[in-house]
């Protein structure tokens, strides 16, 4: 297992806030992350995956940080047409690794950024399709007794962007195990490609960003109601809300995480005011 000191965290935020922890642990299997948690749990301790979906507050952290990534990120196929996943592989792998198998199911998320344990743990998803939709049961370290466990999809408490592991901290995503079904390779590269240029076409990808910054409150939605509020190109700092779609928030010169949190809570007061709606935050402070 890598263990680096002093380690900058720029690159594995995707706002690209520039961010040091004291350590970073790059775990590479079951063992080594018995090895991290074993003596204190998750004490002075932060996990991280590709870090797609989440707000450094801080430019020092004096905890350690788990980067669960590219060293524990194989992905291989079981019969049945089930794909098995470590946490840190990317979604993008999994869609290359379904098209080059023709494997249909995870076609919408070829173009959203995220870890496949950080897809689990926030039930990720687009277009009104979600990966517990696929997913059949997850392997995961229970940090109250230390046991490695798994845990069948029923079992999970799956709600809208959220589940057991995004309410109950304590158990960490191992793998996963998703069902996927035969198909044909071109209408499956179709497909990727559809979603991929539908985003592009509406999302401000060419800025640092961490995708859609807001849940979905019942009976409304985010963009409509932010440009209402032509809260459009408001920005503090490095941190503005993007002129192209009012939900995402972008970082467009050297934002810190206290930029992006002043927009955000700018923009929570706004639509509070004028909507009578509490906007719940989709990424996770840390």
């Amino acid at each position: 297992m890598k263990i680096e000191n002093n380690f900058d965290l720029t690159n594995y935020n995707s706002y690209k806030i520039k961010a040091i922890c004291n350590r970073a642990f790059f775990p590479k299997n079951e063992a080594d992350f018995i090895e991290i948690f074993k003596d204190s749990g998750l004490e002075n301790k932060v996990i991280i995956g590709g870090g797609y979906n989440i707000i450094f507050s801080k430019d020092r952290y004096e905890e350690d940080f788990i980067i669960v990534g590219e060293s524990y990120a194989s992905i291989t196929l079981e019969e049945g047409n089930v794909v098995v996943c470590e946490a840190g592989a990317s979604t993008l792998k999994l869609t290359e690794f379904a098209l080059k198998h023709s494997l249909s199911g995870v076609e919408i998320f070829y173009d959203i950024p995220s870890s496949l344990g950080g897809a689990v743990v926030m039930n990720a998803g687009a277009s009104g399709e979600e990966i517990k939709d696929i997913l059949v049961k997850v392997r995961y370290l229970d940090l109250t007794d230390m046991q490695v466990k798994e845990i069948y999809k029923a079992d999970i408490g799956y709600e809208y962007r959220n589940s057991l592991f995004q309410r109950e901290t304590n158990q960490v995503v191992l793998k996963v195990w998703l069902q996927l079904q035969p198909g044909n390779a071109e209408d499956i590269k179709n497909k990727m490609e559809t979603v991929k240029e539908a985003r592009w076409a509406k999302q401000p990808k060419e800025y640092p960003n961490a995708g859609s910054v807001f849940k979905r409150p019942p009976g409304h939605y985010v963009g409509p109601m932010i440009d209402e509020l032509q809260l459009k190109g408001y920005r503090i700092g490095g941190a503005e809300v993007s002129k192209k779609h009012g939900g995402f928030i972008i970082n467009v010169d050297h934002a810190t995480g206290e930029d992006i949190i002043s927009v955000i809570k700018h923009v929570q007061s706004k639509v509070r005011e004028r909507f009578n709606v509490d906007l719940e935050i989709e990424q996770r402070i840390i």
